[in-house]
């Protein structure tokens, strides 16, 4: 290896060393953060959702900075072990998201359609939402950042610890899942952008794990050298973010039609509980 090649690698993992050591710390913080949204005067609205094993304290760079530009932000406490950490099933997730969702809408008669930003599984959460739980009469956009949607090979060795007993989220994310597999089959909806942003740097997430068959709504953006967690902490990751929500222009959520919510086709027989802000 030259010795310019070795030296780059050598700056790279030290950088994303030091980036893995901050989220870790963030997210052991756990989820208490402070309410700044008004959401009786709510702009631009985005939901941001953290991945397997953050909090979301992780997102606390990811919320400064779209705040700063005037977007009105918010995340959700997903629970899990501990009551942290995001270890509940991905459906049983996406129901909790689709109810606060709705009740927030209601309460505060909310006019614009909402961007979801999902990190990792955060993202598959988002998707679940989307596809599964009438999501896309209040999202107009989905942006996740290293998600596994087509499953991640690194979960497979998950399933040989303790944690394929402890959170079901751990087999729902393999590659050959029931989940992974009846999410990709099931067609995106008409009028929502789907957006997966990746890079080959992400040895989390590896590609091509997170890339997805391309269509009018659904799109790849590639970027080089981000590790799994500089997603949350990049500057020029950001600014694709932000290329990408001004790219959307405002429109008025749709009205839901009273109809039976339609069931997840989920193993899991647990019970969604909604956490407030």
């Amino acid at each position: 290896m030259p010795l310019k090649t070795f030296q780059r690698y050598i700056r790279r993992m030290r950088r994303q060393t030091g980036s893995t050591v901050h989220y870790f710390r963030l997210a052991f913080e756990g989820n208490k953060v402070e309410r700044l949204t008004d959401f009786d005067a709510i702009h631009k609205p985005v939901l941001l959702l953290h991945g397997y094993g953050g909090t979301r304290r992780v997102l606390h760079l990811l919320e400064k900075r779209l705040r700063r530009d005037g977007f009105s932000v918010f995340s959700l406490n997903l629970g899990g072990i501990f009551d942290t950490f995001n270890t509940k099933p991905i459906p049983v997730l996406a129901k909790q998201v689709a109810e606060k969702i709705e009740k927030l809408y209601h309460r505060y008669s909310i006019q614009d359609r909402l961007t979801i930003v999902g990190h990792s599984k955060g993202g598959l959460i988002g998707r679940c939402y989307v596809q599964n739980f009438e999501g896309h009469r209040r999202v107009k956009q989905l942006i996740t950042l290293g998600t596994p949607h087509n499953g991640n090979p690194w979960a497979m060795l998950g399933l040989f610890t303790p944690l394929a007993f402890l959170t079901e989220s751990i087999r729902q994310m393999t590659p050959m899942s029931p989940f992974i597999r009846r999410i990709n089959r099931e067609a995106w909806p008409k009028g929502v952008k789907l957006i997966s942003i990746f890079s080959k740097g992400d040895n989390v997430c590896p590609h091509p794990s997170p890339v997805l068959p391309e269509s009018s709504d659904v799109k790849n953006i590639e970027l080089t050298d981000i590790g799994h967690v500089e997603f949350l902490m990049k500057k020029r990751v950001y600014w694709i973010i932000r290329r990408e929500l001004l790219a959307q222009k405002a429109s008025p959520a749709r009205t839901l039609l009273p109809r039976k919510r339609q069931k997840s086709r989920s193993s899991s027989k647990s019970k969604a509980q909604v956490s407030p802000r």
